[in-house]
């Protein structure tokens, strides 16, 4: 829970009241989510794993009855019962709980890894289904604008101001973007269902909010916390798994001592009389296993040294990915930032333009081609804002699971 109010936290930084929603699709996934709960069942058993360690070998019970009674001084000997039980060497227990241990922290890691990936993926979903359906509003707001405008021009046009080559420009425009606006619904219903199938429960529709804007300050992000990303510690944990399972390597080596117990039943002799006749023997035992021919254990240590090259190596190279990753996120959210304010301030002229034009129909010198071009370039810096506004948030959730803990 502390991870997944982290992952949370750290996605939903710079908004409040549009952040509930995200964050509860968020809490869903993390609860009906197929793949985290494949992740969590596997640390499960890892866990399990850990009631392993304290176990000894199996008992050694033999039982054996003589065929043909081995006759002896004090009588003849019917069976013989023994118990033996092999110990392994002193410490080799604690090894197996310790590199039991360190498979179990590995696969709690990769819980929280698969489910920041998950957090991830699900913001970035959000803020795609943000895009297409601001897009869908901009563009409803943009036919509607240019009904307005026909209507203007069919007044012109019986008045003899426009002519009806002007009217059909602006049914043409009004077609093309019904045409996208019915794109971005099936753009829609296609990011709604990678989003349900994220969360892993049956929705009806996806409520996102329409009111995001780039705040007035970035968070701070430095490389050097790359190093603290679980997607690194992951690395840590798996090196010391390798190294405590040398430990248990070496432990295993050792010889192993056993303890036992023979019992053999005696039958008294008949045919004299003699001291301890018929006694029965007991014969305490014990034994040591010593692995003279010792390679296999050569060759694990020899395994375990390369699994830490190769450990070493990957990480190393995960930690230059991951870099990468961070230093293109943060320069594509600046690019946003700026994005953003261009388009912002060519919006602004943009409308003052149009201003312009409509008021110069009072005075019957409206040109409908302006509107048109106008309208266009309306358009567009609206859809290029959306855009950078979804960038924007998308480079600071990449950000964020790459350097907030």
């Amino acid at each position: 829970m502390r991870y997944l109010s982290i992952i949370i936290g750290s996605l939903l930084f710079f908004y409040t009241a549009e952040a509930q929603q995200l964050e509860a699709y968020i809490q869903e996934a993390m609860i009906n989510n197929s793949q985290i709960q494949s992740f969590e069942i596997r640390h499960a058993i890892a866990k399990e794993k850990e009631n392993e360690t304290h176990t000894l070998p199996n008992t050694q019970i033999s039982v054996g009855y003589f065929v043909s009674e081995p006759e002896t001084r004090t009588g003849a000997q019917r069976a013989k019962i023994s118990v033996q039980q092999m110990l392994p060497w002193f410490g080799t227990l604690t090894a197996r709980e310790h590199y039991a241990n360190t498979i179990t922290e590995k696969e709690y890691l990769e819980v929280v890894v698969i489910k920041r990936k998950i957090a991830l993926a699900i913001a970035q979903s959000y803020y795609k289904l943000y895009a297409i359906q601001s897009k869908q509003k901009i563009v409803t707001e943009n036919i509607n604008l240019l009904q307005t405008y026909e209507k203007l021009a069919l007044t012109s046009v019986e008045v003899g101001k426009a002519s009806v080559v002007d009217v059909l420009k602006l049914q043409i425009r009004q077609n093309e973007l019904q045409q996208y606006r019915d794109v971005l619904k099936e753009q829609v219903t296609a990011e709604q269902a990678s989003f349900i199938a994220l969360i892993n429960k049956k929705k009806d529709s996806i409520v996102v909010s329409h009111r995001l804007k780039i705040p007035l300050q970035d968070t701070e992000a430095q490389s050097e916390e790359i190093a603290l990303n679980p997607e690194i510690l992951t690395y840590d944990a798996l090196y010391q798994s390798v190294l405590q399972s040398e430990q248990l390597n070496k432990k295993e080596s050792a010889p192993q001592i056993g303890f036992g117990l023979s019992y053999i039943p005696v039958s008294e002799r008949s045919d004299m009389i003699i001291s301890d006749n018929g006694k029965d023997i007991i014969m305490p035992m014990v034994s040591l296993s010593i692995p003279i021919f010792n390679k296999q254990y050569n060759s694990i240590t020899r395994q375990n040294e390369l699994h830490q090259e190769r450990i070493t190596a990957e990480k190393e190279e995960r930690i230059n990915q991951l870099t990468t990753i961070l230093a293109n996120a943060l320069s594509n959210r600046n690019k946003a930032r700026i994005q953003n304010n261009t388009q912002q301030k060519n919006l602004e002229q943009a409308k003052n333009a149009e201003k312009i034009l409509v008021k110069s129909y009072e005075t019957g010198t409206i040109d409908f081609n302006d509107i048109l071009d106008i309208q266009e370039l309306q358009l567009k810096f609206q859809l290029n804002q959306i855009e950078s506004i979804q960038q924007y948030y998308m480079q600071t959730a990449i950000i964020n699971y790459l350097t907030n803990q």
